[in-house]
């Protein structure tokens, strides 16, 4: 109980202010997502890679996201198979469950529960994160209506992509920046954390769908709150990482489905109401599932 109020609560109740928010208001949230995507988050990774020491930990965390993302992609085939689902319910389970909210949920919840160090493994594997969903995400959602070159491009118009170049090229050449600067960054990325968080719960308050299907939505509950965080202990038992970086790495596996797959299923029809449906559910169940497995690492 402990943990739920600490750490948990302290999270879930910032989702919730964007939810009542979003509900009592009904503001359209895109403004507010694309301010966070186009100004606040490229601070928090720039201040994050310019920082970093690019030791054998970086490239762990890079192949553990890659690593997972097959791994479940590799489990919702074989379930097609099995189950007989055709392409469209195939790309709306990746949807739902490959991708987690690795950022407005996954980085909070580890800088309550664990310290600055795993807060920074956090930033990076959210980095990684959202190149691989802006790839693969958009590719599963529109795979029959477009070309893998639109989801290449998609990476290319996010101002993240640049702000980690620019970190890991400041960071490599050794380029001290001006303490002004440095203030600054810090000034900005500290308001991203908190503005993601809001616009999550806003984000649930818009999620509807017209047809709850009950089978898959719980089968991509238990893959993406269950089986991956498993997929993930599994991989660090065969990773040489540290105990930190383990403990970010599973904890950011067992994350609810990421709200931004949502999107990517309404714009290319790949199933919103299954997504949004995974979205929700895991979400709300995420609350006693984080809650179990921060009491078991931490």
């Amino acid at each position: 109980m402990g943990v739920f109020l600490e750490v948990v609560l302290p999270i879930i109740s910032v989702f919730i202010i964007g939810y009542v928010l979003q509900k009592w208001r009904h503001l359209d949230v895109k403004p507010v997502s694309a301010v966070t995507i186009y100004v606040f988050i490229p601070f928090l990774v720039f201040d994050a890679f310019y920082y970093e020491e690019f030791s054998s930990d970086f490239g762990i965390v890079v192949v553990s996201c890659f690593a997972l993302l097959f791994a479940t992609i590799t489990l919702i085939k074989l379930l097609k198979w099995v189950l007989k689902w055709d392409q469209a319910e195939e790309s709306g389970m990746i949807l739902s469950t490959a991708f987690m909210n690795a950022g407005n949920y996954g980085t909070p919840i580890i800088m309550f529960a664990l310290n600055e160090e795993a807060f920074n493994y956090a930033i990076i594997f959210m980095s990684i994160q959202t190149i691989i969903m802006n790839v693969f995400g958009v590719y599963y959602a529109s795979r029959g209506g477009y070309e893998i070159r639109y989801a290449i491009s998609a990476v290319f118009k996010m101002p993240a992509t640049y702000a980690i170049l620019l970190g890991i090229g400041l960071n490599l050449l050794d380029i001290n920046l001006h303490t002004s600067v440095l203030d600054m960054v810090e000034f900005m990325s500290a308001v991203a954390l908190p503005l993601m968080m809001i616009v999550l719960g806003m984000q649930l308050a818009n999620i509807t769908f017209d047809k709850f299907e009950i089978g898959k939505v719980m089968t991509g509950t238990v893959i993406k709150l269950l089986v991956m965080p498993i997929m993930a202990w599994g991989l660090v038992m065969l990773l040489p990482v540290s105990d930190l970086l383990g403990k970010v790495i599973i904890l950011q596996a067992a994350m609810p489905a990421a709200a931004t797959t949502t999107m990517f299923a309404l714009e290319f029809k790949a199933r919103p109401d299954l997504v949004s449906s995974v979205t929700l559910v895991t979400t709300v169940l995420s609350v006693v599932t984080i809650s179990v497995l921060l009491y078991v690492l931490v």
